[in-house]
């Protein structure tokens, strides 16, 4: 009885522990100016299409899997930015898009294919924008992002946002720079997470939520109990054996 009660004692999470942005007021206004835009990496999949008023003239700076059959295109193929940033673009040959935004990307691609077309248009999208979300969180896993950004609320939502045993005071995003991991840690109780550096997430992104204090004890003392109930059962099982013979 007494183990039980410590266990409930000690498990209790206050108030402090688990309400996001705590210190956020009633009909506060708060202008941001912290913003996010994404850039390419190593290894991302990039999806680039080229179109022109005239098809035929842009054909040549899409790659297709097949061949065009009864008018009738095949699945286009994306590119993968190798180690040095580069992608294979037909006609152009490797064309770097480390760093670069989609914007940029554009602009630039734009620039190299005014020889051949004019007016191109071109659109660009990032086919594997996934964050993975660890720890404890109702539903950890991989998520893939439709959009073109996400924030770590966003990702902590596709995760059916985190258990009451997960500390909201020192989140921690695992950021890849092309093989340089950044670790950044931010606490959702306060409205200042709206301007932290990894409030809007990159590709590949990874959060984790370490267990708070609460949960910590418990699993301190669920051991505690365990062990205890083992030596008390050897120790029934002794006295019966001695007392039997």
């Amino acid at each position: 009885m007494l183990l039980v009660l410590g266990v409930i004692v000690t498990s209790c999470a206050s108030k402090k522990d688990v309400v996001y942005f705590q210190d956020a007021q009633e009909y506060e206004t708060i202008i941001s100016d912290n913003s996010h835009v994404n850039t390419f990496k190593i290894d991302d999949v990039v999806s680039i299409n080229v179109s022109t008023l005239d098809a035929e003239a842009s054909l040549p700076f899409n790659v297709f899997k097949g061949v065009i059959t009864n008018g009738s295109r095949p699945e286009q193929l994306d590119y993968i930015i190798d180690k040095k940033g580069n992608i294979d673009f037909p006609v152009l040959g490797e064309v770097n898009l480390l760093g670069l935004t989609p914007e940029e990307t554009k602009k630039m691609l734009k620039e190299k294919l005014q020889p051949y077309l004019k007016d191109p248009i071109i659109n660009i999208r990032l086919v594997n924008f996934s964050v993975t979300v660890l720890g404890q969180v109702n539903t950890p896993g991989t998520y893939s992002v439709n959009g073109e950004q996400i924030t770590v609320l966003e990702a902590i939502g596709l995760a059916n946002d985190l258990n009451i045993k997960g500390m909201r005071k020192n989140v921690l995003v695992i950021r890849d720079f092309n093989g340089t991991k950044v670790y950044t840690r931010i606490d959702l109780t306060t409205k200042d997470a709206l301007n932290s550096p990894v409030y809007y997430l990159t590709q590949n992104d990874v959060v984790y939520v370490e267990p708070n204090n609460s949960a910590i004890k418990t699993s301190s003392l669920d051991s505690r109990a365990g062990i205890a109930i083992s030596v008390a059962s050897l120790l029934i099982t002794t006295t019966i054996l001695l007392f039997s013979k």
